[in-house]
């Protein structure tokens, strides 16, 4: 079927208000970017004020009267069938989204952003201070509003289903529920037998690690993994971050702590494995909504992959410890690559997330994922939630904070109002290790290529299975597509107890 003229007009209305809504949102991200990198701290409320303003425009074209006929143009099933893959897909996640979001007040929602963004600062000196209190009246009203939105977004047990759905869309509290009990009750055991062999890691402690120097090693290993400096950029911030201006600018930022080098060189490729997603998406997609991720859990595989999958493993640093030697030739004199190796993934319960070890780490997820439900239901009050995370810390790892800013303060997500976000951290696990079953049967030699510093193998598995997708496909056919089965927590599991299995002899 050919077009009629009323169809294509709205196509290209469509196109063009979506071009001209991705230029305000590259404004944003990089009032974002610099807003968490370094802004000065008495522009906070202007900078807030004008994010505000640019989102609540964006909001009103992409809710507006007019998208709301052209999508119902496109949508007419012989229309529909006319169009490219491309506009379809678009229609299809731009349609999604209108509906979603004209269920929203837009002055609200530009009441929201501008919180969010004054938040997130607060957050900072918050948590340098230890201090929850000068957090909490910002996450009250924050958590008042996560409320508002899944009234108004619905759903149909559960009001976290509709937080889950804005990262994992399709993800219900059902399906999470008995997830994430299985993987506690086997994880919690894996932990058990390894904590019971008593094995300590001998990485030297009270050396210091020059944060220049650091950043040397960190640009090192982004090239190694295939990031391109050329449309890129690393910075420094407090919690790091990846963020994509547009295809071609796609910026990390990573930490450093001159008393612990590991912090930065594992933030650094886990920032880098969000931006190889980025980076690999289709150009064809660029002035679309889908040049991005497919979901927050597809790309939390692709930045736990690079962490852990292949930063952690042994024949990565056979090939990029001699570097960090030459770096660092006094700090690591008297250690071997055993050792190095063997404290890059030792296990031992920890109160820091983004530094916790592979086994622990979804315990911390779950923690978090336990206590946003409670606070979403009401069971739970915001100013009970200091005592309420040292308590679930206690119950799933053994430990409790010294203080609020290794505890409850330590992540951005809930200042920046990002609930339901982190049970796509370990969606990103289970995904990264079925992810990479199905690439070894295609690239058996995977481990051999590192220690050549080679990684196109790898990269091209993923150029070709998930990352030029974009959004184009949903997270679920992406999987079923590269793996031959939905997504299952028993890949994950296999892949922790065949390493640390060998690491710890259990």
């Amino acid at each position: 079927m050919v077009l009629t003229q009323s169809a294509e007009e709205a196509v290209r209305q469509l196109k063009e208000t979506l071009r001209i809504a991705g230029h305000h949102q590259q404004a944003l991200y990089l009032l974002s970017w610099d807003n968490r990198t370094g802004a000065p701290k008495k522009g906070v409320q202007l900078r807030a004020e004008a994010i505000g303003t640019l989102s609540e425009e964006v909001f009103r074209m992409m809710t507006s009267e007019q998208m709301g006929e052209w999508l119902d143009t496109l949508a007419e099933p012989d229309v529909f069938a006319s169009l490219d893959p491309v506009t379809q897909a678009t229609v299809r996640y731009v349609r999604r989204n209108y509906e979603r979001n004209r269920r929203l007040d837009p002055a609200q929602h530009r009441e929201f952003v501008t919180l969010v963004a004054e938040a997130e600062s607060v957050w900072e000196g918050a948590k340098h201070a230890a201090d929850f209190a000068r957090l909490r009246p910002y996450l009250e009203r924050i958590v008042e509003f996560q409320k508002t939105f899944a009234q108004a977004w619905g759903y149909a047990d559960h009001p976290y289903d509709a937080l889950l759905d804005k990262y994992e869309p399709g993800l219900t509290v059902a399906q999470l529920d008995p997830l994430f009990e299985h993987l506690k009750t086997e994880t919690t055991a894996l932990l058990r037998a390894i904590v019971g062999t008593g094995r300590r890691s001998e990485w030297p402690q009270g050396r210091r690690f020059d944060a220049a120097k650091q950043r040397e090693v960190c640009l090192h290993l982004l090239k190694s993994i295939g990031y391109d400096l050329e449309m890129g950029r690393l910075d420094e911030t407090e919690h790091p971050f990846q963020i994509s201006i547009n295809r071609y600018d796609v910026r990390v930022t990573t930490r450093y702590v001159e008393e612990d080098l590991l912090s930065a060189l594992f933030g650094t490729i886990h920032e880098g494995g969000h931006a190889l997603y980025e980076q690999g998406i289709s150009p064809d997609l660029i002035n679309t909504p889908l040049c991005e991720g497919a979901s927050m859990g597809i790309h939390e595989s692709q930045s736990r992959f690079w962490e852990n999958i292949i930063g952690r493993s042994r024949a990565f640093w056979e090939h990029h410890y001699p570097v960090l030697l030459q770096v660092f030739p006094t700090q690591l004199a008297d250690v071997s690559l055993d050792v190095f190796h063997r404290a890059i993934n030792e296990v031992q319960p920890s109160l820091i997330r983004i530094e916790a070890d592979e086994v622990t780490y979804n315990l911390h997820i779950i923690l978090r994922y336990e206590l946003e439900k409670a606070l979403l239901t009401g069971d739970l009050k915001v100013a009970d939630l200091p005592a309420a995370w040292n308590e679930k810390m206690r119950e799933l790892l053994g430990i409790v904070p010294r203080h609020d800013g290794e505890g409850v303060l330590q992540d951005v997500h809930w200042s920046g109002g990002d609930f339901g976000y982190f049970p796509s951290y370990a969606l990103g696990n289970l995904y990264a290790a079925q992810f990479l079953e199905a690439m070894e049967r295609v690239v058996p030699d995977w481990e051999d290529q590192l220690r050549r510093g080679q990684v196109d193998g790898i990269l091209g598995w993923q150029r070709e299975h998930i990352h030029r997708y974009g959004r184009m496909l949903e997270p679920a056919e992406i999987v079923v597509r590269a793996t031959g089965r939905p997504l299952e927590a028993e890949p994950w599991l296999r892949y922790l107890k065949r390493k640390y299995g060998a690491l710890y002899g259990v």
